[in-house]
């Protein structure tokens, strides 16, 4: 298994800073970010939930906001591109941790509601 997803909580809306790509406001609610490892998933898991680290992808700029909330987290044998697109969910910024993508995904952070 290469990829995982990051099941995630906001609990107010905010804006944050999304490193190089941006500001942006972020509504109130659960968030779902896909991602994947070339080796050692779990390290990047632990890098990803680690609170003492510096930003460097997307969703780390996104978890180091105090009101963000790491409710799970799933490992899938899918394509980090199959699993985000059999994902539902809105896509509120376009571009995040999706810059590397070759399957035209808008953005592998996806919001639920």
């Amino acid at each position: 298994m290469k990829t995982y997803q990051i099941f995630i909580r906001l609990d107010k809306t905010s804006h944050i800073n999304i490193g190089r790509l941006g500001h942006f406001e972020f509504l109130a609610g659960d968030y779902v970010y896909t991602g994947s490892a070339k080796i050692n998933i779990d390290a990047r898991i632990k890098r990803h939930v680690s609170v003492k680290k510096k930003n460097h992808w997307h969703v780390d700029y996104f978890l180091d906001n105090p009101e963000t909330k790491i409710l799970g987290i799933e490992k899938s044998v899918l394509t980090e591109c199959e699993l985000n697109q059999q994902t539902n969910g809105d896509i509120l910024v376009p571009g995040f941790g999706s810059s590397d993508c070759t399957n035209k995904c808008r953005s592998h952070l996806k919001y639920l509601r």
